[in-house]
C-alpha cells in the first residue's frame, strides 16, 4: 500500500515539476516584447514533437505491454489500448466543442464567447493542453515504472518551456503587464499536477485498467497535436521549419525515453 501511495505522490510531484517548465519559459516575457511567427511556429512544433514521441514510447507501447501481462494476448491488449486512445481523443473533442477557447493563430473556437474576457479564452486553451499532459506524466509512473515516468516528466517539462513563453508574450501583446502575463502563464502550468494526481490515482485505484488509462492519456495528447498544434504551425510560410522542429522534438523525447525509461 505504501509503495502504491508513493507512486501517486511521485506522479503528482513529477507533473508539478513538469508544469513549472511553463514558468521557466514565461520568464522570457521580461526579455522579449514579441515572438516572430517563425520562432513561435518552431517552438510550438518542437513541443508537439515531444508530445508525439511521449504518446508512442511512454504511453501506447507500455500500455500494450501491461495489457499483454493482464490478458496474455497481444491482440486483446492492443484493442484495450486503442479503446482508451479513442476515448481520450473523444473526450478532448467533446470539451473543445463545448468550451469557448482561443488559439494563438486560429483565433476563437467553441460557442459564442462575447461575454468572456479574452484572457480567460487563453487560459481555457492552455488548460486543455496542460491537464492531459499532467495526466500523462502521472500515468507514466504506473506500476512503479520510475524510469518511464521520469522520461515523461522531463520531456513534458521541456516542451512546456516554449509554450510558457508563447503564452506570456501573447498576453503581453494584448496589453497585459509583464508581471501579470508571467503570473498567468505560471498558473496555467500549475494545472498539470492536478492532471498528474488524477492520472496516477486512477492507476492506483484500478490497476487492471492501466492499458485503457495509458491509451486514454495518449489519445488526449494526440488529439491536441493533430487538431491544434500542427494546423496552427502550418498555416503560415514556415511549414518546413515547423516540420523539422517537430522531428527535433520527437527525437529528443525518443532519446530521453531510451536513456531514462
Amino acid at each position: 500500500m505504501l509503495e502504491e501511495v508513493n507512486v501517486v505522490l511521485l506522479g503528482a510531484t513529477a507533473s508539478l515539476l513538469a508544469g513549472l517548465g511553463t514558468g521557466v519559459g514565461a520568464l522570457g516575457v521580461f526579455l522579449v516584447r514579441k515572438l516572430t511567427p517563425q520562432l513561435q511556429d518552431g517552438m510550438l512544433s518542437a513541443a508537439a514533437g515531444v508530445m508525439l514521441a511521449a504518446s508512442f514510447f511512454s504511453l501506447l507501447l507500455p500500455g500494450i505491454e501491461y495489457g499483454e501481462e493482464l490478458t496474455g494476448e497481444t491482440w486483446i491488449a492492443a484493442l484495450m489500448v486503442i479503446a482508451g486512445l479513442l476515448m481520450g481523443a473523444g473526450l478532448l473533442f467533446s470539451i473543445h466543442q463545448r468550451l469557448p477557447h482561443e488559439h494563438f493563430t486560429l483565433g476563437r473556437e467553441g460557442p459564442e464567447s462575447a461575454r468572456i474576457r479574452r484572457i480567460w479564452l487563453f487560459i481555457i486553451a492552455i488548460a486543455l493542453h496542460n491537464f492531459p499532459e499532467g495526466m500523462a506524466v502521472g500515468v507514466g509512473f504506473a506500476g512503479g515504472d520510475i524510469g518511464n515516468g521520469t522520461a515523461l516528466a522531463v520531456g513534458i517539462g521541456l516542451q512546456n518551456i516554449p509554450e510558457g513563453l508563447a503564452v506570456a508574450v501573447s498576453l503581453l501583446a494584448i496589453e497585459h503587464s509583464r508581471l501579470k502575463s508571467f503570473g498567468i502563464a505560471v498558473l496555467t502550468g500549475l494545472l498539470e499536477p492536478i492532471g498528474g494526481l488524477f492520472g496516477s490515482a486512477m492507476v492506483w485505484l484500478a490497476e487492471p485498467i492501466m492499458p485503457w488509462t495509458l491509451g486514454f492519456a495518449a489519445g488526449a495528447m494526440l488529439f491536441i497535436i493533430s487538431d491544434e498544434i500542427i494546423p496552427e504551425t502550418h498555416r503560415g510560410e514556415y511549414k518546413t521549419l515547423a516540420t523539422f522542429s517537430l522531428l527535433g522534438g520527437f527525437v529528443v523525447m525518443m532519446f530521453l525515453d531510451a536513456t531514462l525509461g
